[in-house]
């Protein structure tokens, strides 16, 4: 695997130096990076960029360099997070959020902002300025209209009335076809770690390795999937089948990956967030 090294380290932060003060020194994090052969370089580099991008602030403590998360940074991880381990309510009353939005010629950026606030929350695009999703989302598009107010946000609750109907507005709104190879590929790539015996077997720095792995392509699902409703997917959907790999997965490498991570950075790092399980019969 390519390791991304920015990727690599906010989803450290994501799954353990959040749990440590949400912070970390230059030097610890240069070792844990090292765990994934990124050289030093590339991790100050990487870390300065992420910096002036607000992730972080910096502070000295003795010689070293201390990188701790902004709080609104913290909270878009945690929002992220959130996304990534617990799945919405799959249950469909025939309604769909729809979010209609007018933007002036003269305000490409805030169009391009507005598509990705809304592919963020999981909208699927039905032209190029509405958007839907089967979730009650009636809240999340009225925050994005007033973070956006040179735009006219429109959310509409409604529906068609026409199951069949519904289920071509989904294959309207999302790649379903290539969504649904993906995440057969993602199944066959960590089919190994469908295995509960060999994961909490597994020594401290290899959990880490195959824990950081998986959820780094797992999260790649994240604006892609709608989650649907049982009534909107297609026949022998894998989407849940992907997650609960993913869940146990993770919850399985957890103990010896953070023990791992915690003797590197000479102290405690909590328990994080584990995927909410979800019943056998759903989506």
């Amino acid at each position: 695997m390519q390791w991304k090294p920015r990727a690599l380290i906010l989803d450290l932060f994501g799954d353990y130096l959040r749990y440590a003060g949400s912070e970390v020194k230059l030097a610890d994090i240069t070792a844990l990076l090292a765990v994934f052969d990124i050289e030093p370089a590339t991790v100050r580099v990487n870390l300065s960029r992420l910096r002036k991008e607000g992730w972080f602030t910096t502070r000295r403590e003795g010689r070293e360099t201390v990188y701790a998360l902004t709080p609104h940074m913290l909270d878009i991880l945690n929002e992220g997070r959130e996304r990534i381990f617990r799945r919405r309510d799959d249950s469909w009353n025939g309604r769909w959020t729809m979010a209609i939005y007018q933007v002036p010629e003269s305000e490409r950026s805030v169009r391009e902002q507005l598509r990705k606030q809304l592919a963020w929350h999981g909208f699927g695009q039905l032209s190029p300025s509405t958007w839907l999703s089967p979730h009650d989302l009636m809240a999340e598009v009225r925050e994005i209209a007033g973070e956006n107010p040179s735009a006219k946000v429109d959310a509409l609750w409604c529906g068609t009335g026409d199951p069949a109907k519904d289920r071509e507005l989904a294959a309207r709104c999302w790649d379903l076809d290539q969504l649904g190879t993906d995440y057969e590929q993602f199944l066959r790539t960590y089919a190994s770690l469908n295995d509960e015996a060999g994961n909490t077997a597994k020594d401290g720095r290899t959990a880490l390795i195959d824990r950081m792995r998986i959820i780094g392509d797992y999260r790649r699902f994240l604006f892609r999937d709608p989650y649907l409703p049982a009534e909107l997917q297609p026949e022998r959907w894998p989407s849940s089948d992907a997650y609960r790999l993913f869940g146990a997965a993770h919850r399985q490498l957890g103990p010896a990956a953070t023990e791992y991570v915690s003797r590197i950075l000479g102290q405690s790092v909590g328990p994080g967030q584990e995927v909410v399980e979800i019943a056998t019969a759903d989506m």
